[in-house]
């Protein structure tokens, strides 16, 4: 995904002294070519949410708000609930982002973190079922992007996970074809941690956690979803070029290492 498709004039004129330097193991920022940026999570930004989480990865900004909500399920799957999710990249973000319905960008962003949430099974599904065939519970994943300083996949996989696991449902009846909401809450159920890492390659080299300039010369990306035992649950490739497999094979090494270390870093925000 590349959310800056025309890159920049700065970014054209300096894009071989980013190469050179990721070559040479360097980084714009100081990090090496494995280390993510400085990330904080914090739970309970919306009020009025069932769930909401805001994430800082470097200068990169994304907010999240979990809402549930009844609703009618869909035909294939009758006992189990919905999970939607949606991403806005709010203009105020990124001179490059515009007002209006979601482009393929944020589509994709929202399709990667629905993926990595559903494939995981992270979701009890069938515990939202209302009445099997009439009614279920709707968790609406909303995505907003704040400040976009690259890497919007991880940062919005991060808040996602962190949302969810800190939202909550109110209890209730269900009479004559109607959900009574009782003022007791109880946890959404969510039993498996997902997180996404994103590396990309620029010249030949594989760097974890690309920053915006990073991405404007990058020629793949690939995001690495994995579970809270370490397997593989959703795999996103991006960009015009190629890796091989060897390429792949480190890119998912480093994913698996990273993800044990930014789990942790959300559980310990959820407690």
């Amino acid at each position: 995904m590349s959310v800056t498709p025309n890159i920049p004039p700065l970014a054209v004129l300096g894009q071989k002294t980013i190469i050179d330097m990721i070559n040479d193991g360097r980084r714009l920022d100081g990090r090496d070519l494995s280390t993510y940026r400085e990330l904080s999570v914090e739970t309970g930004v919306i009020e009025k949410a069932n769930g909401s989480a805001m994430v800082n990865l470097g200068k990169t900004k994304v907010l999240v708000g979990v809402k549930i909500e009844d609703g009618e399920p869909f035909p294939d799957t009758p006992a189990e609930g919905v999970l939607t999710v949606n991403a806005e990249l709010v203009p105020l973000a990124s001179p490059s982002f515009e007002a209006g319905p979601p482009n393929e960008n944020a589509i994709e962003l929202a399709r990667v973190v629905d993926r990595g949430i559903r494939e995981s099974k992270a979701m009890q599904v069938k515990e939202l079922c209302i009445k099997e065939g009439e009614r279920v519970f709707v968790v609406y994943v909303d995505v907003y992007v704040l400040d976009h300083d690259g890497n919007l996949i991880d940062a919005s996989a991060i808040a996602s996970l962190a949302a969810l696991l800190t939202a909550k449902m109110f209890d209730y009846d269900y009479k004559d074809g109607k959900v009574n909401y009782k003022t007791k809450t109880k946890p959404l159920s969510i039993v498996n941690q997902p997180v996404a890492v994103t590396l990309a390659k620029i010249g030949d080299r594989i760097v974890v956690d690309p920053v915006l300039e990073e991405e404007q010369v990058m020629t793949a990306r690939l995001t690495v979803t994995s579970d809270k035992d370490g397997k593989l649950c959703a795999m996103q490739k991006g960009g015009i070029g190629e890796l091989s497999p060897a390429e792949a094979k480190e890119a998912v090494r480093l994913a698996l290492e990273k993800s044990t270390d930014i789990r942790k870093r959300i559980l310990e925000a959820v407690k």
